[in-house]
């Protein structure tokens, strides 16, 4: 009976792998992202149940204190699920960030517990056993950066916690990463009965770097760091599959640590940043100032509702490029009826997406989705850049970093070399901003002085309105 127990748990645990890899691959496509998560979850729920009622440690004994292990369950889904259905888009980022901290909490967390378990019999601690304390120091040092990171960057994404940044801190960061990494490496071969306390030390050290790791990170590089600390964290869970040689546990860590690793290289790609500079931490915040956006700029122009109206409804083809205002509005189902509007009026529509617009990635295509937008309308930047020399009007709403000249012709910007959307290729530019302050990398910008250009100041929610309802009474 107990080897059936073990057979059907094994099942369960490849049964959970499986819906991990194929909620993962639908996650690829808005149409089948939601059915993802749901397939995904599911496996996750077999695993642990099956883990509740069928795990036996190597004495045949199984799991205790259910009421613990319940209850904790029972308010993790009750929080989870409440902060899941109130948080606005706009604040999506945030609870991304929050929530993968979390994650990387419970990682460095095992990790701690199982080094106590470990340093019970350290007068017997064999030399063999170096493999078990290498994995947990891993475990700690990966979850606690992630905790660490994430939670500073959930402060910094709403505002809690400022940029901050002195004199030397690449190299402090630097020196602080390889003396943690020393210190764990000598542990894991020469731990003692009269040592074995500076464990908490790397643990703190850890904890230390997570937090210098991202305070001067800012402005338009927030995504990369979003991106590789949940990376992190899928790296961090693998160790706590191999410390419990739990399978599935393994398997969902090595895809979160895969697939954060890779969006984190495209994301450093779209940036024209190097992944050697997000790990020393040496830009965002601290480069906002220099350079860029302190010419002189000439004048800009406004543009009435009903001059943006009849621009748009007359013209053949129309690319819409969403930003974080769109977000902050609220406006992507309002922006989606004047797109049906104007496809009514025989104008051809489409949305031109930068892979880093909004604060994490993906955020533009999620709040499009939302709003049921067709996700063969979302052009990526380089397909947009293509479109744009045969567009009549691009409508900018809320987008500023990534529409900004500056990256292709300024060298002194902070943001030169970074791709953009070359949205003055068009015949005619129309930016919507609630005013003419910057971007969130804290530049000027351009385009908006262009001849081409025209400003359309207000909130996004409503110039839209007014937009449809001007277009309704042509």
């Amino acid at each position: 009976m107990e080897a059936l127990a073990q057979h059907i748990l094994t099942i369960c645990y490849l049964i959970g792998s499986i819906t991990f890899i194929l909620g993962l691959k639908m996650l690829s496509n808005p149409a089948s992202a939601r059915k993802g998560n749901l397939v995904a979850a599911a496996g996750m729920a077999i695993a642990i149940f099956g883990t509740i009622f069928l795990y036996k440690d190597d004495s045949g004994a199984k799991l205790h204190n259910y009421p613990w292990i319940f209850g904790g369950l029972i308010i993790g889904t009750i929080v989870g699920t409440l902060a899941a259905k109130k948080v606005k888009m706009t604040a999506m980022p945030e609870m991304v960030s929050l929530f993968n901290g979390m994650g990387g909490a419970c990682a460095m967390l095992i990790s701690v517990i199982e080094f106590n378990h470990a340093s019970h019999s350290l007068s017997e601690f064999p030399a063999e056993q170096s493999g078990l304390l290498l994995t947990i120091f891993l475990g700690v040092i990966i979850g606690s950066v992630s905790f660490a990171g994430s939670i500073i960057a959930w402060g910094k994404l709403n505002g809690k916690i400022k940029d901050f940044a002195f004199l030397g801190q690449q190299i402090a960061n630097m020196v602080l990463m390889v003396c943690t990494l020393i210190l764990a490496g000598y542990l894991t071969f020469n731990l003692t009965a009269s040592n074995y306390h500076l464990f908490y030390l790397v643990l703190a050290l850890s904890l230390v770097y997570g937090i210098l790791f991202v305070f001067p990170i800012g402005g338009a590089d927030m995504p990369v760091v979003i991106s590789l600390l949940n990376s992190f964290t899928g790296v961090a869970a693998a160790c706590g599959g191999f410390l419990y040689n739990n399978k599935v546990m393994l398997t969902g860590g090595i895809l979160v640590g895969a697939a954060g690793t890779l969006l984190t290289i495209l994301m450093c790609k779209a940036m024209n940043r190097s992944l050697k500079n997000v790990l020393i931490g040496s830009f965002g915040g601290a480069k906002k100032t220099a350079g860029g956006g302190s010419k002189e700029q000439g004048s800009y122009k406004e543009i009435s509702i009903s001059d943006a109206a009849t621009v748009m409804a007359y013209a053949n083809r129309v690319m819409i490029v969403p930003g974080y205002g769109l977000a902050v509005a609220q406006a992507q189902h309002t922006c989606h009826e004047l797109e049906k509007l104007l496809e009514e009026k025989g104008v051809e529509v489409k949305y031109a997406i930068h892979p880093v617009a909004g604060r994490m990635p993906g955020h533009m295509n999620v709040l499009l989705a939302e709003a049921d937008v067709s996700y063969e309308k979302l052009l990526e930047m380089e397909d947009a850049n293509d479109v744009f020399k045969s567009t009549d009007v691009v409508l900018i709403l809320g987008a500023n970093d990534v529409v900004n000249p500056a990256a292709k012709n300024d060298p002194s910007s902070p943001i030169y070399g970074m791709p953009i959307l070359e949205v003055e290729q068009a015949k005619t530019v129309i930016v919507n901003k609630r005013s003419m302050k910057p971007g969130y990398a804290g530049i000027e910008n351009d385009l908006f002085f262009q001849p081409k250009t025209s400003m359309l100041f207000g909130d996004a929610k409503a110039a839209l309105q007014q937009l449809v309802t001007e277009i309704k009474s042509m």
